[in-house]
């Protein structure tokens, strides 16, 4: 099966793509393109399907640029590929051509940056806990490093979970409450004392708040999609022993 790679006219000016899970080497709960070395799935297989978007991306494996990701707005700059191990952060940005940023979710937010004028791009990923602790402005802030002009940015959010699927308890809005009482409209009412949170939405409102050019969501719900997307929350549900990992990349 060919790759499936989900793309945004926004960010047409670059080589960039939401990748889902079909047309990987993986099996099992695994089955498909699970790109993280951090599940349990062989790590021979791994490497042969992130080769593949490696492949897709018209670069070497080793310049596939990832970090450990830890739920931080913690961002890194590179201009040439990682060696030894990779640094503890949820975004990485660059200004040299030929790196492709990569970001692994299974329902937090991969979102991919681009300044085309001054040829800087970013990724991130953007959890609940990443997004309320301000890993979108941190990105854009070290984009502007490197000579980003944030109205010049364009900022795609790719498949993550949505609201019908996501529901949180009472202490979770609590957080966001804190932050600023607006925040409740990114929450509906659910069954009892649960309440619906809309994670992408709350992505774009930081994302525009924080003024950057034009910003949208590709519309793609982890959860609701198996055949194409792992998910955290589904697997944990299903009892499943492991989930995979999708990634997103983009490339100058």
């Amino acid at each position: 099966m060919t790759l499936e790679i989900l793309t945004s006219d926004m960010l047409s000016d670059v080589r960039h793509g939401f990748f889902s899970r079909r047309g990987g080497a993986s099996s099992g709960v695994f089955s498909g393109l699970n790109c993280g070395y951090g599940s349990s799935d062989q790590t021979e297989v791994v490497s042969i399907n992130r080769a593949r978007v490696a492949q897709a991306m018209e670069v070497e494996p080793e310049a596939l640029i990832g970090v450990h990701q830890v739920h931080s707005p913690t961002v890194v700059k590179v201009d040439a590929p990682m060696n030894g191990e990779r640094p503890r952060a949820d975004a990485v940005v660059t200004a040299t051509p030929g790196l492709a940023l990569t970001i692994l979710t299974a329902d937090c937010q991969p979102v991919l940056f681009a300044d085309t004028h001054a040829n800087v791009i970013g990724a991130a990923h953007a959890g609940w806990r990443g997004a309320l602790d301000g890993v979108l402005e941190s990105t854009l802030d070290a984009m502007e490093e490197l000579g980003a002009k944030r109205e010049n940015t364009v900022a795609v959010i790719g498949p993550s979970i949505s609201q019908q699927a996501y529901e949180v308890g009472p202490e979770f809005l609590d957080d966001f409450v804190a932050e600023t009482p607006e925040n409740l409209r990114f929450f509906a009412n659910g069954e009892g004392d649960r309440l619906q949170f809309d994670l992408p939405a709350y992505g774009l409102h930081r994302l525009r708040q924080a003024g950057v050019g034009q910003a949208e969501w590709t519309r793609h719900c982890t959860y609701s999609d198996p055949d194409r997307f792992y998910s955290y929350r589904r697997s944990t549900h299903t009892k499943e022993a492991d989930y995979g990992r999708l990634i997103s990349a983009i490339k100058l």
